[in-house]
Parts: structure tokens; sequence; C-alpha cells
């Protein structure tokens, strides 16, 4: 089954007296430990798809279903939970609270999982730390940490709730291309070991090329499929979008 469905997902939006059509119909099946690529242009709506698998933003119209939950209509407090306890987030700014040090950023998340006692809370950090490489650094505040430092700091924040799914929003966009690629080596170690599921939007080649699975987004529709096979990525394009074309070269007499 399915970890995260979507099903004909719209979104609208006003932006001054304009409105915004972000994504038109989308559908969209993410599978339990795949490590796949959103991939578009700035405007294609890949960010605002992540959003609402992410319950950040909510649909226009049409549904998402995280790990077989309907998050329609769901309350704010109700997807906070879920949030909390399903889905962890990695920005391309890292999102770090400045006053807080490396192993309290990753223990604040924590903090609503009322069921831990302080003492497995703490357990969670040290090993997420361990996990990324940053054991020696628990004390050091974000402006003691270099780039990479802190977007590993976001990494284990995300896992330490023991998230099925982890969504990174352009996680390399700030990052030079060696701290990058450690970074992107250093996900993909971890889905492959705990198969956690990564979801990334992104317009970075070495995260397509790295994907299991690339969705490419257009102007807020599917525009194609890829699938990793025998160590590549095949392409494949959105029959539906084919067939709008024809239809609108038809309609222009092209």
């Amino acid at each position: 089954m399915a970890i995260v469905q979507v099903e004909r997902v719209t979104k609208r939006y006003r932006l001054g007296e304009q409105e915004v059509h972000a994504l038109h119909s989308v559908s969209l099946s993410i599978e339990p430990g795949v490590f796949l690529a959103i991939a578009g242009p700035s405007g294609s709506g890949k960010t605002t798809l992540l959003n609402i698998i992410g319950c950040i933003d909510t649909p226009t119209s049409g549904r998402v279903l995280i790990d077989g939950q309907d998050v329609s209509g769901r309350t704010p407090d109700q997807l906070a939970d879920l949030r909390a306890r399903t889905i962890g987030f990695i920005f391309q700014t890292f999102n770090l609270l400045p006053v807080l040090s490396a192993e309290e950023n990753v223990e604040y998340p924590l903090l609503q999982l009322h069921e831990l006692s302080r003492t497995e809370r703490r357990e969670r950090v040290r090993h997420y730390l361990a996990v990324v490489g940053l054991s020696d650094y628990a004390a050091h505040r974000p402006n003691q940490l270099s780039g990479g430092q802190r977007q590993r700091v976001a990494i284990a924040r995300a896992l330490a709730t023991h998230s099925r799914v982890v969504l990174a929003d352009e996680p390399t966009a700030n990052l030079d291309r060696r701290t990058g690629e450690s970074i992107l080596k250093l996900m993909r170690h971890i889905n492959r070991e705990s198969g956690t599921t990564f979801v990334f939007s992104t317009h970075d080649k070495r995260v397509m090329n790295m994907a299991d699975r690339l969705v490419s987004i257009e102007d807020g529709r599917i525009a194609g499929l890829g699938m990793k096979s025998e160590g590549r990525l095949v392409f494949v394009p959105d029959r539906r979008k084919a067939d709008r074309r024809r239809v609108e070269q038809g309609r222009s007499g092209t």
C-alpha cells in the first residue's frame, strides 16, 4: 500500500488581484521506502505539492492520504499531531532555532510526543546525532556550525520523531557542491538502511540522478515519471499531457 496517495489535487490561491492555479488535478502514488525526486523549474508547483503532502498546506480540491489516513478536513491540531508522528521536514534554509544547541534542536519536536520520557528523548537525540556524524558537536549552536553540519542537524531532527516519510525542500540549494553531495549520500544511506521514505522537491541534477523515482512537474501538472531500471532512470512522459497538447494544437490549427 502506498504511504502517500495524492488524488486529483488542485490548488488555487489569490496573489493580489490575480488567481494563481498552482496545481491542476495532480495524482501521485508514493510507495514506502522510495527515494523520490519531484523536479521542475521555479514556479512549476513542486514546493506547493510537497507542502500539501506534508499537511503544511491544504488543496482546493482533491484529497491526500498519508499512511492510509485521509487528511482532508482534519483540524489544525489533528494535522499537527500527524506531522509530528509521521512526517519529517528538511528545508533548504535549515530552519534551526538559533538560540538552541544542535542537541536541543533535534530534541525540540520530540517535546510534542508526550509518551516519551526525558531519558528516551535524550537517547534518541544521541542516536541520531551519531547517525549524521555530529556526536562531537551536540553542544554547538547553529552559528558555530558549517552549512553542511546545520543540514545534518536538520536531518537528525527529521529522523528523531521516527518519521515514516521525510520531505526535503531543495536540501542542497544552499550548500557547495562537495557538501551537497555528502548530504545526498548520507540521506541515501539512511534510506537504504532504515527504509525511511524520502521525497525531494528539487531542480538539482544530482538529486534526480540518485533518485529511485522521478516525478517531473511543469505548470502545475505531472509532465512525466521516471523509474530506476538496471541502474538507469527510465523516463516516461505523461500521456495525458501529450493528449492535452494535441487538443490545444488542434484548436490553434497548428
